[in-house]
């Protein structure tokens, strides 16, 4: 295998400091700009003249930094694999207590929240022998000291009074002034011990003494507020636990996330300021009509102060929401905000009320208005999520921190709740979540409420990306007409009226006979289906000696050599891992398995070589695209294949669970006839044939993540619905090996393989953890969940990975751990790697032993690095395959276009939470702002109509080239006043300090009509569509590909068109400089964009500049270079500096 070389004579690759630059370039030509600045500082020595405001903030600023140190960290990429040598899987600890079963309503005995709900999940737990292979712990109470760092002393002592108190009349009327709350004489003691339960197993995680753990303790917390119980909960157990956490050990990145269907409005409360929690609900809200019936639910409740974007609100606004609703909130919103946020710990408040089954929880209904009590008895108010399912939520949060607590919140159905905390309990331990049924299409209703809060929560976030943008307001953008575009809305129907006493009997939903009947029957069959199984061995492991035999003995030093297996062999001999796998004797593939996927023309050629001469078999070689031989070729290359189909029985037997097959040569090349690229016999295809013939599979993924694209497997399996083929590569527009069209993202499939076929192609070196872990939540996993694979075969090429000779990418170890983590909770866990490419010899060693570990169920850690965003070209590329796939795959449906500006007003009050005021500092120029700072990093292209443009200018009378108005060095013109003098005024400082600049001007000369006055005149105009405002981008992803402009390239006018004479409406590529006609003439730069992929053209006739990727004009400081050289050829002078630099008054 090869790549193209590196093309010649190309210019010097713009630098990090000429990317930043936001100044012209200095020139030796008196020009206006050279007069000006020699003005300025003329004045400023003036003794009786200030100097300049800017002036003077520029010099602070420079001082400032000549004082900066600049720390550089050198950072060793194979340390955290290296360290990862001792760390290995912990146990699981559980704490629990049988006496809170005696915690029940003496009053109600149908009261829901009731002792066999947790009796119920440990019968279950005990049924499937999960609580023998978990460390118990004993049970403790939480000391008065540690309750009151977040609750009140009054509801302390209030509850201290009840303690052992039999008069229930007492106990009933305490508990009628509090929210759906009954009070048993043991209920504070229990308490006591729920909330301390969660903190010592919360502590004992984060200390190292167990690797996670689960507390199963009523009553539960996440309602219990700061002075007041609610919901049947008293003491807020997780809240309490996380300030343990961050008060006694000093953690500072702590995620909560509560998946019970009400909103644990206390525990949001709590943390509302705090950036060192982000906590994160789903829950069903029904525009504020369902219980707690609190506004503060809501995806526009993102926090406040310090704690501003850490706080997620996901409101489902309907009901029956299944598997694939939940699933599409994880991979959209979730995973890509913990995988930024990286958090040191995961606290779940585990809630299995939105299980399948579940009575609908609204003791509030009767009060809130009238009419609506007629559906307290209604199920329809159910969410249909399978327990399996949350299995497969767990093992995925898993994946991002390995450090995770479960706690026990709601979940009414006593057989969905048991199932779903058994099968979470189940996961926690290392098993793999089992397979789901269908995963079903996400509704419109949860896209718009993940969209919805997307586009709350983006300018907080880098990872929010993927979706495009639109102007909701002025003039449409050129770009906008075909976008399909939400309509951010916030609706309210609920009440936050609190009366002066609850309901404390029948304040609850009964279930008819017929309902019992249809859920006892759905459940009982989800049971039976459900594949609980433990394999014999967790993994499997395959190796053999020869296949060390086939090697270039032409070229010893040839980078698919011998010691790649060898390597990764004695790396997990050095890890200690070949004792913990179960190893299978190797075999040879017969002539009947290779003729399944190859042409018997091909298998014969591969048995000649046995019989060749050395000379010959080098001769050879150059019949075919980066290939050697060897006379042991074939019996290395049929041990290889032979070696994954033995792998293939041991998991589909149940022998292993998950298996790791070192073999090589690779395979993933080979066509039906004919090898390439290392590879001669084609593994991956043949063990996929192999899987839906001798094993009778219906579904098989196969994932390609060797940075080459896999063409021969594509090619074996393009016609075929049975295997789903994806693959993430490097491609570079065509360029990069195997130098196909086929590995673009247009080959989708053929026939009944339509669709079937994924490609996501990188156009650009260097992608590494962000980019990969990128296409994984947004395209392969959502993908994979709806096709629901039977087995996962992996083409497990690591030349990708950081420092490999051929990949030019940074991949880490232990993304690649990460990966097949997450691949791990699919076909219920029947995972194959299979060895590609990859030929650094240390990296490839380290991230295949990475992704054994991660089998195993070792936790794997991550370098945490905040700064670290997605490259845009990688945006570009995921763009590309969801608007493709999108047609075939439902759960693709998510790239719709939010507003760019700022449409949703202050959050209203809502009962119980403290907003910091925020009135001094506008809603909208927060927004503007924090999209300005994720504009740096090239992460968002937030567009503002040219109508709110035009409503903020304040335009210098006396200003005469439109360009400078309201500054102190515009041209003086003769004949002009010399008392015309601009002033200037600070406004008053904003309650962070910073100061804006406020620019008045003087009296001054009639100026002349500039462009912005122009458009000023006829905004009316343009508003009704009499004219058109064409209205740039601010940043375009493709300034980054842009180099230096070379001293001799002159960009003149009359030049002709490369392709015919025209010389008059012509551009000029920015890329290669070259000169072509428009596409109103000939079309010519349009073909050579064609040709070649390059974006950037600027037009020799108004010096505009095109993106013919984005299909928008650009303007950006990064192309004045380009611009002035154009604007030097034709006007004969330095064009004047029209952007805003990075100077603000501090």
């Amino acid at each position: 295998m090869s790549t193209p070389p590196p093309q010649q004579n190309q210019p010097p690759r713009r630098s990090s400091g000429d990317s930043k630059k936001v100044t012209p370039p200095a020139s030796s030509v008196v020009t206006r700009n050279g007069a000006r600045k020699a003005k300025i500082q003329t004045r400023a020595m003036s003794a009786c003249a200030k100097p300049s405001a800017l002036l003077v903030a520029a010099k602070r600023k420079a001082q400032q930094k000549k004082k900066q140190h600049i720390d550089t960290e050198l950072r060793d990429h194979y340390q955290i694999a290296m360290d990862s040598k001792t760390r290995v899987k912990g146990p699981t600890g559980l704490v629990t207590e049988p006496r809170m079963t005696e915690h029940r309503c003496l009053w109600d005995e149908n009261y829901p929240e009731c002792p066999e709900r947790l009796s119920s999940v440990i019968d279950r737990c005990h049924e499937l022998k999960l609580i023998d292979e978990c460390v118990k712990f004993p049970p403790r109470a939480a000391t008065k000291e540690e309750l009151c760092s977040l609750h009140s002393p009054s509801i302390y002592d209030m509850m201290e009074k009840t303690h052992q108190n039999n008069d229930v009349d007492y106990l009933e009327e305490i508990s009628s002034k509090y929210d759906a709350v009954y009070i048993h004489p043991s209920t504070h003691e229990l308490a006591l011990l729920a909330a301390g339960s969660t903190i010592d197993i919360v502590d004992r995680v984060v200390s190292g003494e167990i690797q996670n753990g689960a507390a199963l303790v009523r009553p539960p917390g996440h309602h219990a507020m700061a002075s007041e119980p609610c919901g049947y909960c008293f003491y807020n157990n997780v809240a309490l636990a996380a300030k343990h956490a961050i008060d006694k050990r000093g953690l500072n990145r702590i995620l909560i996330v509560d998946w019970d269907v009400h909103h644990g409005q206390a525990t949001q409360q709590m943390f509302y300021n705090d950036p060192r929690v982000v906590y994160f609900s789903i829950h069903r809200y029904e525009h504020g009509a369902f219980w707690p019936n609190l506004r503060q639910s809501n995806f526009n409740y993102i926090g406040t102060g310090a704690g501003k974007g850490y706080n997620f609100n996901v409101p489902l606004n309907k009901t029956g929401m299944k598997d694939g609703d939940y699933l599409a909130i994880w991979h959209q919103l979730l995973l890509p905000m913990a995988l930024e946020y990286q958090p040191e710990l995961i606290i779940i408040s585990a809630g299995y009320d939105a299980a399948f089954g579940c009575p609908e929880f609204s003791p509030q209904l009767v009060i809130v208005s009238a009419g609506y009590d007629s559906a307290l008895g209604d199920e329809k108010g159910e969410m249909e999520l399978t327990p399996a399912c949350y299995g497969h939520l767990l093992h995925m949060l898993m994946s991002v921190c390995p450090r995770i607590c479960v706690v026990l919140e709601g979940g009414y159905c006593l057989q969905s709740l048991a199932e779903g905390a058994a099968i979470t309990l189940r996961t926690l331990l290392g098993h793999p979540p089992p397979q789901l049924e269908n995963v079903t299409e996400p509704s419109d209703s949860i896209r718009e409420s993940i969209l919805s809060c997307i586009y709350a929560q983006k300018p907080y976030w880098n990872c929010y990306t993927f979706q495009t943008t639109y102007t909701s307001s002025g003039p449409p953008n050129v770009c906008d007409e075909h976008k399909i575009k939400l309509t951010i809305n916030i609706k309210w129907e609920g009440d936050e009226t609190r009366p002066d006493r609850f309901l404390t009997r029948d304040c609850y939903p009964l279930q008819d006979d017929g309902t019992k009947k249809r859920i006892a029957e759905r459940l009982n069959h989800l049971r039976l289906v459900t594949d609980l199984s433990i394999p014999l061995h967790a993994v499997g492991y395959v190796y053999d000696q020869a296949m060390l035999k086939h090697k270039n003995i032409c070229e010893p030093d040839h980078v698919e050599c011998p010691e790649r297996i060898l390597r990764i062999h004695e790396r997990h001999r050095e890890f200690s891992l070949l004792s913990r796998l179960h190893q299978l004797a190797p075999r040879r593939a017969t002539d009947e398995e290779i003729l399944a996927v190859h042409t018997r023309a091909h298998l014969n050629r591969l048995k000649e070589l046995a019989l060749t001469k050395l000379r010959d078999l080098n001769s050879q070689k150059n019949s075919y695209d980066s290939v050697y031989f060897h006379p042991d070729s074939l019996e290395s290359a049929s041990i290889a294949s032979g070696c994954v189909l033995q792998m293939i029985d041991a998991v589909l037997s149940r022998e292993c669970g998950s298996g790791v097959c070192v073999v090589r040569p690779p395979g993933h090349h080979a066509d039906e006839e004919v090898p390439s690229g290392f590879c001669l016999l084609n593994n991956a295809g043949i063990a996929a044939r192999y899987a839906l013939g001798a094993h009778a599979l219906r579904r098989v993924l196969v994932l390609d993540w060797d940075v080459h694209h896999g063409n021969g497997t594509q090619r074996i399996s393009y016609d075929d619905n049975r295997i789903l083929y994806m693959s993430i590569h490097r491609y570079d527009n065509g360029s990069f090996f195997p130098n196909s069209k086929d590995a673009d993202y247009t080959a989708v499939g053929r026939g009944k393989g339509e669709g079937f076929n994924l490609n996501i192609p990188w156009n650009k070196r260097g992608m590494g953890d962000a980019e990969y872990l990128a296409a994984f939540t947004q395209v392969i996993m959502p993908v994979a969940y709806e096709y629901n694979p039977e087995l996962v075969i992996v083409s497990a090429g690591f030349d990708a990975c950081v420092g490999d000779p051929l990949g030019g990418c940074k991949v880490t170890p232990e993304c690649y751990g990460r990966m097949t983590h997450l691949l791990r909770g699919l076909a219920g866990g029947r995972v194959i790697l299979c060895l590609e490419g990859g030929y650094n010899i240390t990296s490839i060693s380290y991230a295949m032993t990475m992704c054994t570990k991660a089998l195993l169920g070792d936790p794997i850690v991550h370098h945490y690095d905040p700064k670290t965003v997605c490259h845009w070209s990688a945006i570009d590329s995921i763009h590309d395959v969801i608007r493709v796939h999108s047609k075939y795959w439902k759960s693709l449906k998510f790239q719709m276009a939010l507003p760019s500006e700022q449409v949703l007003e202050p959050p209203l009050p809502s009962r119980g939470l403290i907003i910091e005021n925020d009135s001094e500092i506008s809603l909208t120029s927060t927004f503007d702002e924090s999209n300005k700072s994720i504009d740096s990093k090239g992460s968002s292209q937030l567009e503002t109509s040219l109508e709110v443009n035009m409503s903020n200018l304040s335009i210098d009378k006396k200003c005469s080239d439109g360009i400078h108005c309201g500054t102190d060095d515009e041209d003086e013109k003769p004949g002009a006043s010399k008392d015309c003098k601009g002033k200037a005024e600070g406004s008053s400082a904003d309650k962070n300090g910073a100061k804006q600049l406020v620019e008045q001007a003087g009296p001054s000369c009639p100026p002349k009509a500039t462009l912005v006055d122009y458009l000023a005149d006829n905004m009316r105009a343009i508003v009704d569509g009499e004219m058109f405002a064409v209205i740039p981008l601010k940043w375009c992803p493709h300034l980054d590909s842009l180099f230096t402009i070379p001293d001799d390239v002159k960009f003149e006018q009359g030049v002709k068109c490369v392709d015919c004479d025209h010389t008059e409406e012509n551009w000029v590529c920015l890329h290669c400089y070259v000169t072509a006609c428009a596409r109103s003439i000939n079309g010519h730069m349009q073909a050579h964009h064609a040709a070649t992929g390059h974006a950037l053209v600027l037009s020799l006739v108004d010096l505009s500049v095109w993106c013919n990727i984005c299909d928008a004009y650009v303007d950006n400081a990064l192309l004045y270079d380009a611009k002035n050289n154009a604007h030097k050829h034709k006007f004969g002078e330095e064009m004047p500096w029209c952007y805003k630099t990075d100077i603000q008054m501090q």
